[in-house]
This record gives C-alpha cells, sequence and structure tokens, in this order.
C-alpha cells in the first residue's frame, strides 16, 4: 500500500474505538439545538431547524424550509409547539430511548406570495372539510403573519398536506464528543454535544405513519464549549479540558441559534463544486440505519477507468465496537449527470459485479451456514473472520445481496468549514429495498464521508478490519461473544422479507 493507507486505517481504527464518544441514557435535551447546516431530506425537502427543550418536558420547535440547496432563499416557517416525554431504551435501535409526544398547535408563516400560494393549494386540494378554505384564493401575502395549520384545542390538523409529522421526536439520542481546534494557532479540543432524532422515511406516502430506527443528520447544543485540553478520561479517549468560554460550534449554529419564525436563517453563499469522485472516503462517525445496522463505510473510486471498491464494516452496537460481518463491493460507474430533481445533486449508475464476505461473529457464521445451497458462497463452509467470495453464487440471499446489481445513485460533494472534502451519497430506501431503477433514485443523502486519500494516492489493496477482541489462553486474538447480535439476524429478516 502506499503512503495514503495509513491515514485512511487511521481514521476507520479511530471509528472502530469509538472516537472517545459518551451518550447518557437517559439523555438530557433542555435548551437549544441547531442544525449544522443545510439539510436535505426526501422529496426533497430543504430546512434547518432550530429545537428548545424546557425543563418541564415542554418544547418549541422551528422548522425553517427553503427553495434551494442552499438555504438561502426561505419558503416558509413552521413553529411547533408540544410536550415530550422521555419513555424506556429503545429494544430496536441500541442506544437510543423511546419517546412519546403530543403536539399543542402547529403554526407557519410564509415568506413570499408564491409559497403562501402553493402551500394554501396543496391545503385546499387535499385536506378534509375543516381545512377547505384554509386560505381564499388571491388573498395577499401579509409578512409576518402567523396562520394555524394544527390545534389540539380544536381538533383542526391540516398539516398532512405539508407531508408534516414530527415522529422524528419518538427516537431520541445524544452523544458528546471533544472534537480537536482546527484553525491555525488553537490548540486543544472543544465539547461537542449531537442530538440523534429519527429518521424520515423515504417514501413520501410512508412517513406520516413511520415509526423510525434510524437517524436524521445529528443537530448541535447551540452552547458548545472551548477547551485547552489536558488528560481526562471520556469514553476510551483520554482528555482533560477546563472550561474556557462559550462558542458555536460552527458557521451555521450561530446563525440558526438566533433565527425565529419571522426572520428563517440565511446561510453563507457557498461556491459549487465539481464533482470528483477519484480518491478514497471514509465515514466520519459509526452510522446508524433502519433495521437495526450500524456500519461503517469506505470507498475508493477510481477516475481513470470509472471503476470502484467499497468495504461496509457492519457492527451490532451503535459505537461499532462489535463486528458482525464485512462486505467487499466493487464495480464500475457511469459519468455522472446533474440530478433533474435534486438541485446541486449528481446522478450516476453503480455497477456492482463482485463482492465479498467476511463474517465476524458466531451468530453471522449460523446464519450462512444455514443458508440455502447455492445462495451465498460454498455451503456450510463459513467461519469467522475467514473472507469468501460470493460471486460464483450471484450473492448472497441471506445478507440481501444480489449479482450482477445496478443502482441508481445520487451523489453530492461539498468541503467543511476546515475545507475538507465530504462525499454525500443517496439515502438508502427505508424499507431495506435498493434503488434498482430510475425511479427509486434517492432524493436525499446519507452521513456524509470524508476523503482520506486524494486521486493520487489512491490504492486497491483491501483493508481488514479483524476484530480486536480478547486473547485466548495460547495469547491469539479471539473474536468475543456477542450475545446481543441476534438482532442482526432479525434485522437481516426483516430487510428480506420486507
Amino acid at each position: 500500500c502506499v503512503a495514503a493507507e495509513p491515514h485512511c486505517r487511521q481514521q476507520l481504527r479511530h471509528l472502530q474505538d469509538s472516537a472517545g464518544i459518551a451518550a447518557r441514557l437517559p439523555p438530557r435535551l433542555e435548551g437549544r439545538w441547531v442544525s449544522t447546516g443545510c439539510e436535505v431530506r426526501p422529496g426533497p425537502e430543504f430546512l434547518t431547524r432550530s429545537y428548545l427543550f424546557y425543563t418541564n418536558r415542554l418544547f418549541k420547535a422551528l422548522q425553517f424550509y427553503y427553495w434551494d440547496p442552499s438555504c438561502r432563499d426561505p419558503s416558509y416557517s413552521l413553529v411547533i409547539k408540544g410536550k415530550l416525554r422521555l419513555r424506556q431504551a429503545s429494544w430496536i435501535t441500541r442506544g437510543a430511548t423511546e419517546a412519546d409526544y403530543h403536539l399543542h398547535k402547529v403554526g407557519i408563516v410564509f415568506h413570499s406570495q408564491r409559497a403562501m400560494r402553493e402551500v394554501a393549494s396543496w391545503i385546499n386540494q387535499t385536506s378534509g372539510e375543516g381545512c377547505a378554505g384554509f386560505l381564499p384564493p388571491g388573498r395577499s401575502w401579509a409578512p409576518g403573519a402567523l396562520y394555524e395549520v394544527l390545534s389540539a384545542r380544536t381538533e383542526r390538523d391540516c398539516t398532512a398536506a405539508l407531508g408534516f409529522a414530527m415522529h422524528e421526536l419518538s427516537l431520541v439520542r445524544v452523544e458528546r464528543h471533544f472534537q480537536p481546534l482546527l484553525q491555525p494557532q488553537q490548540s486543544g479540543s472543544r465539547l461537542v454535544e449531537e442530538l440523534y432524532l429519527g429518521d424520515i422515511h423515504t417514501d413520501w406516502g410512508e412517513r406520516l405513519h413511520y415509526r423510525p430506527t434510524g437517524y436524521q443528520r445529528p443537530m448541535q447544543s447551540a452552547l458548545e464549549m472551548q477547551f485547552p485540553c489536558y488528560p481526562h478520561q471520556i469514553g476510551r479517549t483520554v482528555i482533560f479540558c477546563l472550561l474556557q468560554h462559550h462558542v458555536h460550534p460552527c458557521p451555521a449554529c450561530g446563525i440558526i441559534s438566533r433565527a425565529d419564525e419571522h426572520h428563517p436563517p440565511i446561510l453563507p453563499a457557498r461556491a459549487a463544486l465539481p464533482m470528483q469522485l477519484s480518491g478514497s472516503w471514509v465515514s466520519t462517525h459509526c452510522e446508524v440505519r433502519p433495521a437495526v445496522l450500524f456500519l461503517t463505510r469506505y470507498f475508493t473510486f477510481h477516475g481513470n477507468n470509472h471503476t470502484w471498491e467499497g468495504h461496509y464494516y457492519h457492527y451490532s452496537d451503535p459505537l461499532c465496537r462489535q463486528p458482525t460481518f464485512t462486505i467487499y463491493a466493487s464495480g464500475h460507474y457511469t459519468q455522472g449527470i446533474p440530478s433533474s430533481k435534486v438541485q446541486g445533486g449528481t446522478e450516476l449508475a453503480f455497477k456492482v459485479t463482485q463482492a465479498r464476505v467476511t463474517p465476524m461473529d458466531q451468530v453471522t457464521v449460523v446464519m450462512l451456514n444455514s443458508s440455502e445451497a447455492g445462495s451465498c458462497g460454498l455451503a456450510g463452509s463459513w467461519s469467522a473472520g475467514v473472507e469468501q467470495d460470493i460471486t460464483p453464487t450471484n450473492g448472497c440471499a441471506a445478507l440481501g445481496i444480489r449479482l450482477p446489481h445496478t443502482e441508481y445513485e445520487l451523489f453530492k460533494t461539498e468541503q467543511d468549514t476546515q475545507q475538507r472534502s465530504l462525499l454525500y451519497i443517496g439515502e438508502r430506501p427505508t424499507d431495506g429495498s435498493s434503488p434498482d431503477s430510475p425511479d427509486k433514485r434517492p432524493t436525499s443523502y446519507q452521513a456524509p464521508l470524508i476523503q482520506c486519500a486524494a486521486a493520487s494516492e489512491e490504492f486497491s489493496n483491501y483493508i481488514s478490519l479483524k476484530y480486536v477482541g480478547r486473547k485466548d489462553a495460547n495469547g491469539i486474538e479471539a473474536l468475543k461473544p456477542l450475545p446481543v447480535a441476534f438482532l442482526l439476524f432479525i434485522a437481516l429478516l426483516f430487510l428480506r422479507w420486507d
């Protein structure tokens, strides 16, 4: 491997060591939480969020919607008020807390005549009798006016036409970690608190009654702290920090935290970047997908011949410490074209022609060895830590892998505040299916990958992330038994049968 490998390997190891993440159960929500940038929801919808939770369980949530993916041209704002009650730890999504919420009222503020006309048309056409004539045709836009679209007191609810639901509040997780200060002449770290709320279903028709099992892009605490750091224990990372002063954690966070429904945040202009896939990209944190799947991803794209390699490291826990299986896949991809649906996105088609699987725990081994002969590698030959080629069996039915296989994708590249390159790949369908036809192409994105090697540093050697477990009597590293790994088996069956 060339010099690029250590950087990518270091990032993967950092994630496997949980990156010093601490998560409290139950979480503390009091205070304001804001988006870290312009968010894209399926549809697509472009929005920013600012949620305020009070100590008496009441909350006030602001959602700002925009016409553009840079969140600079506001359309309308929603003011959502209600009450939230945390319940027990989720038995479906490990590390999450389930919650019940009740909405008291929802109001809407339009930011242009166009927005008022379009939203009024949606409500008048699709809502029931109680919402007919929500706004009389031709009524002029009144800047700053707040119109009620939901009231628990009058039992009026006109929000369905907006695709609005707050089911995201039914699944909650808060993570804390220390982030190095990367600005010149600064040293130490700052404490970052992130709020993960439930994911939004990728099918518009399902989102109104979907109960989340994954997460959206996290929000950050509006008041973060910057620390000079000395040795201190948090999770597996040793850091010592003394409180210095309060700072906003990102440029967008301060703008969003100061906004209100009458003055929506206008985010700074960002230069459009050409799609430059070549190089290697890796996850920035342990990712969660619906149906109890935790994973990290690592990709290499070879622009000279349009081939790609992908590594998917699956785990049974939300800190990505307990591996279950690894998938290596490769193939080729098409030349990208600008998306006609998602402004700023690029449409590509990816063909998967080869794949290999490495089971990493005994439950996965048993499952694969129990699969039908000829459906997933050599029947009865699977063992923990040993990779097997599944190309000759046209994939692995037990894992939902079919070869050869084409997926219609949505990509986007950006730069973060430290000028690091980020790659956004289309969000996977919530129902566990594959975007195997143009009409199933994503309209939103997964968590971003960060570039860990430039095009000139590409390498194709497979990076193996063998689990570092306890040593046996002979001093040889052994795979640690995972009593919770049966959740993986349930999730795979769900994906297979749904």
